[in-house]
């Protein structure tokens, strides 16, 4: 069970050789504002590429408010 205000989010990754998401992973908001940069193989390129976070919202990270 998710405890009550975590600020972990769901991100995706978007290879840079392909622009394809290829990888999802969740990070801390709080201690790392900025974009998140791996060095990640991509299966369509068959090389180690930079994965990127991308912007898109996923549509999971939304959490509705409770009254």
């Amino acid at each position: 069970m998710a405890k009550k205000g975590d600020k972990r989010k769901i991100i995706g990754l978007v290879c840079e050789a392909c622009s394809q998401r290829h990888y999802y992973t969740t990070k801390n908001t709080m201690n790392m504002p900025d974009k998140a940069e791996m060095r990640k193989y991509c299966p369509v390129k068959r090389v180690n590429a930079k994965q990127v976070e991308t912007r898109k919202s996923l549509g999971r990270n939304v959490v509705p408010v409770r009254k």
